[in-house]
């Protein structure tokens, strides 16, 4: 009787499905791990302030100094422009993710704020007496209060026309008419000239209480023109309520000098702040995050440019404009979302997925096992081919080929077993068919011995053989 043990062709179907099996594995490493190098990856967001050389640029460089060493989350990529209105206009272009711009400038409409880079107070002032050889000759009708600027020529320091529009809507809210007044804008470089000039019948600067820039003008003017008068803007707080970019302020006195004391007493300003804006698009999670960076780092900042350390939170209980990033309003608020608050869904989706990989793979196993099957298929088949042999077998000898064979087939099938490649049922099924085999093998051989057939007598079954 021939013998059709099996081959070497499942153990090569195996090892081509091991193989297979080992790809999927790598390939599925490898996406989990771009995955979570991309989700570690630092954000850096895109920010536009200018001009080249200002402290608004000085502290937004370090700024992203001191994020890219102390932090892992934010980033930030500096874009230098000519002011901050072409800074507006990048960030309202999509150029840009943050900008850096005062609250009174023309805004995009989506425009929103993160953070105070530091708060610009008005400060305006007239000089005590006219440059004249004869210094006792006094200045005909003195200025005292806003409204005597009227039919005045008022010089402005810095040439943005901001604050021009700043001057006139002080006099409007004063009720001066602003083409009533004439301005001359002097540069921040220029304050000697603006003190020499005999013309100017005040001075008006923007800028924060310590600014150098105001302080240099107001002693400049007053060693040319006598000790300043500060005139306060006493509708303050009306031209606040009017206009919510704006905001009603006190300059303490002696602020500008202890001896002699500038100013004399407080007095009433109005304030314009210097704001870091981002896009309404821009996310809550990003926004978060680079609001909770920015204070985490300020005092580093500091340590580079003192100018740092005007940088504020904002007062969410109040309206302004622009209005208050969610991003930023949520970290001051205490209401930002918990981490399974942002992803939940995201997990939901996660088990769905997972339970739909795991029915592909189940659905690829068993494609990748079919082969396996048919030969299980086949090889019961194939023994139950065998005990019709083994029942007309001649001799002891041809009973021991057919058990050789279906060791091996035994053999092979528990291996493909132990592999995952046969399913419980399949093995139930095979265990039948070899305990029909084993019967017959003991009906025939004690058929051949002439002896009693005892069901003892039958061969061990599939788990004893293993």
């Amino acid at each position: 009787m021939s013998s059709s043990a099996p081959a070497n062709g499942p153990a090569d179907r195996r090892q081509r499905r091991l193989l297979i099996l080992l790809g999927a594995g790598f390939v599925a490493f490898g996406a989990a791990a771009a995955g979570l190098f991309y989700v570690l990856q630092p954000e850096t967001l895109r920010i536009a302030v200018g001009p080249s050389g200002s402290e608004d640029h000085q502290v937004v460089q370090a700024m992203a100094e001191a994020f890219e060493e102390e932090s892992r989350t934010v980033r930030l990529a500096p874009l230098t422009t000519p002011g901050a209105a072409e800074s507006l206009t990048l960030m309202g272009t999509g150029k840009t993710d943050l900008a850096v711009g005062r609250s009174d400038l023309a805004m995009p409409g989506d425009a929103q704020t993160l953070a105070v880079l530091r708060k610009n107070y008005v400060v305006i002032w007239a000089p005590s007496r006219r440059a004249s050889k004869d210094s006792k000759k006094k200045a005909p009708g003195k200025i005292g209060e806003i409204a005597d600027l009227e039919g005045r020529k008022v010089g402005i320091i810095g040439k943005t026309g901001a604050n021009v529009a700043l001057l006139r809507t002080i006099l409007e809210g004063s009720g001066v008419p602003p083409d009533k007044v004439t301005t001359v804008q002097f540069g921040t470089e220029e304050i000697e000239r603006l003190a020499q000039d005999t013309t100017l019948d005040a001075y008006l600067a923007v800028g924060p209480l310590d600014s150098k820039i105001t302080t240099a003008a107001i002693a400049a003017t007053s060693r040319s023109r006598g000790a300043p008068k500060f005139l306060p803007v006493e509708a303050s707080e009306a031209i606040a309520l009017r206009h919510p970019r704006y905001e009603a302020e006190e300059i303490p006195g002696s602020i500008f000098s202890a001896k002699p004391a500038w100013p004399e007493d407080k007095i009433d300003t109005i304030s314009v702040n210097h704001l870091i804006l981002a896009r309404k698009e821009l996310s809550e999670a990003k926004a978060a995050a680079f609001y909770r960076q920015l204070f985490a780092v300020r005092d580093t900042i500091t340590q580079r440019v003192a100018g740092a350390g005007r940088i504020t939170k904002l007062d969410t209980e109040k309206e302004a404009e622009p209005s208050v990033h969610r991003g930023a309003a949520a970290v001051i608020n205490g209401t930002e979302r918990t981490f399974l608050d942002k992803y939940s869904d995201y997990f939901w989706f996660a088990l769905l997925l997972l339970s739909g990989v795991g029915s592909a793979a189940a659905w690829l196993r068993r494609y990748l096992n079919r082969d396996e099957r048919d030969d299980n298929t086949s090889y019961r088949n194939r023994i139950l081919a065998v005990v019709t042999e083994v029942r007309g077998a001649a001799s002891e000898q041809d009973l021991l080929a057919s058990q050789r064979e279906v060791d091996a087939i035994i053999a092979e099938t528990l291996k493909c077993y132990d592999e995952g490649a046969i399913e419980q049922e399949d093995m139930t099924a095979f265990g039948l068919v070899l305990e029909l085999f084993d019967h017959a093998v003991a009906e025939r051989r004690a058929a051949l011995q002439g002896g009693p057939i005892e069901a003892k007598a039958s061969g061990p079954t599939i788990a004893s053989r293993r």
